[in-house]
């Protein structure tokens, strides 16, 4: 069976290069045991699906503030990403659709001391955009943009156990680490991290917008649209099928769809749950559904009162109605969350005990150990921070009542959230992408220097396991290091892990593509990268 189904596939392929006709192929199916309407259909289906050049790709993204740059580092969300790395950039490796690490601009990376020192081969003849051949010393001072001291960059604490970083000729960068770190070739896959070219002063060159990828950046408007066009000399083999491209702010979703609905863009991410069946309905349209490491969050400033007391953080983390929220504000579409930002599939992640789960009782009786009879705070929201924020936070707002707690929500501007009210305000609502690796989660969010520490927690055992983590060679000792500090930032830590998101989007049913990767949203944030027409 497997040979016959090889032989079918391998007649597919031919078929939709030219080499066999259809007769061909369905006379081979009909001798295989397939019927006449299954192997009309499979022909038809496989020639549909065979990319083509060309097309103007229009995508609305959920996202975009008039205060994005193009500076990697201060990339806040998947406009910027997607824009102006998956489209335009690349990094020195990237995750697959398997959730594996693999070379991007890296043909090859090798580990050697413990996995202290890590050499990376850059691949031969990769070109920027204004044809400038990418170099070992372009890698080092795109990553050394990261760490000067008063960097801002989301990056800086992911590079910060980089002790060198050197160049041993013209496509080797040799770094040697201040501890072993198994998970390093994960970490330079980062969006925050494209390879940029190199300026005379020894700088890296991110204002012009000149980097490695299938696309060169046309004109970029903070907040409202990135357009580009083919990258003629891409590097990667059957990658970069349109000629442009071009990201839409457009933050409303109602608008979002409306732009879907009537043929103005072919894609848009983070859909409305509740008019999905529109969406579904229309013949021209697919649906899609992926289920990844993304999480929907509540975040408290614990250096704030009353937040740095952890029994008012327990008190109102069981004050959170999270199955009723699921089942109301996202209709079932998703995995309610335990306070903890590893999701399940991902490797060494535990599920901390106690649950969290909605209870008064246990939230009065911690609001007592606390010394209060009563609690209140105010909640500042935007569903720019994702889908559901402003309605989840209303619908925990009555729950919370029964607990004593009274929540103040307060409905902030989507434009500028990210910068004028996320890291500001003492209670937000915030979202994560996740990350494939529990060391790459926790170094970017939740260890004490990390940029975007958004709940300025700082427990000095957790950050003791962080690093010895990284260097444990011994899976099994890994393994119980990494519980341990999931288990103490469930009990001790500033955010409320409403739930694990679903990456609900649609797109143009003539958009063809391979499979999709889980981790970050629009397939990876590459979607301009590996999507489509197929007609």
């Amino acid at each position: 069976m497997d040979e016959i189904k090889h032989k079918l596939n391998a007649a597919l392929g031919q078929a939709v290069r030219g080499r066999v006709t259809r007769r061909e192929f369905t006379q081979l199916a009909l001798a295989s045991g397939v019927s006449l309407a299954a192997a009309n259909s499979m022909f038809t289906k496989a020639w549909a699906d065979e990319p083509k050049k060309g097309g103007n790709f229009k995508v609305g993204v959920g996202h975009g503030a008039t205060t994005d740059s193009m500076d990697p580092g201060l990339y806040p969300d998947q406009f910027t990403g997607t824009a102006l790395w998956g489209t335009l950039a690349n990094s020195l490796t990237e995750i697959d659709a398997d959730g594996n690490v693999v070379g991007d601009v890296a043909e090859s990376f090798e580990a050697s001391d413990g996995a202290k020192k890590w050499v990376f081969k850059v691949r031969n003849g990769i070109t920027f955009h204004n044809g400038k051949t990418v170099t070992a010393d372009d890698v080092i001072a795109s990553l050394q943009h990261h760490l000067g001291e008063n960097s801002k960059s989301a990056a800086k604490s992911l590079l910060k156990e980089v002790a060198s970083m050197k160049a041993d000729g013209p496509n080797t960068v040799v770094f040697e680490l201040t501890g072993g770190n198994a998970d390093f070739p994960y970490t330079v896959s980062d969006y925050h991290m494209p390879i940029m070219p190199k300026k005379d002063d020894g700088s890296v060159d991110w204002e012009s917008g000149i980097r490695t990828g299938a696309y060169k950046l046309e004109k970029f408007e903070p907040g409202v649209q990135a357009s580009f066009t083919k990258n003629e000399n891409y590097y990667k083999p059957g990658k970069g099928w349109f000629d442009t491209v071009q990201f839409l702010s457009i933050k409303d979703v109602a608008a979002r769809t409306n732009a879907l609905l009537s043929g103005e863009i072919q894609y848009m991410d983070r859909c409305d749950l509740k008019t999905l069946d529109q969406l579904k309905s229309n013949p021209d349209i697919t649906v899609s559904e992926i289920t990844g490491y993304g999480h929907y969050i509540y975040v408290m400033n614990v250096t704030q009162k009353p937040f740095d007391d952890v029994n008012v953080r327990t008190a109102i983390k069981y004050s959170m109605p999270r199955e009723d929220i699921l089942a109301t504000v996202f209709l079932g579409h998703g995995t309610v969350g335990n306070d903890n930002p590893i999701a399940p599939t991902v490797k060494f992640a535990v599920d901390p005990q106690p649950k969290h789960t909605y209870d008064p009782a246990k939230a009065k009786e911690y609001l007592k150990k606390a010394g209060l009879d009563s609690l209140s705070f105010d909640l500042s929201v935007a569903d720019a921070a994702f889908a559901g924020a402003v309605d989840s936070a209303i619908l925990w707002k009555e729950k919370a009542k029964a607990a004593g707690i009274d929540i103040n929500v307060i409905k902030e501007p989507d434009d500028g959230y990210w910068d004028n009210v996320w890291l500001k305000k003492p209670f937000v609502a915030s979202y994560w992408s996740g990350r494939p690796t529990v060391d790459w989660m926790m170094t970017t969010a939740y260890a004490a220097d990390a940029a975007w520490n958004d709940t300025f927690w700082k427990n000095p055992r957790f950050n003791e396991l962080l690093v010895a983590a990284r260097s444990e060679t011994d899976e099994a000792k890994r393994a119980a290091m990494y519980a341990e500090m999931q288990q103490i930032l469930h009990d001790d830590g500033g955010l409320v892990n409403m739930l694990f998101n679903s990456y609900v989007e649609a797109h143009a049913k003539n958009l063809g593509h391979g499979k999709v990767a889980a981790n970050w949203q629009l397939d990876g944030m590459r979607v301009a990268e590996r999507w489509w027409f197929t007609s």
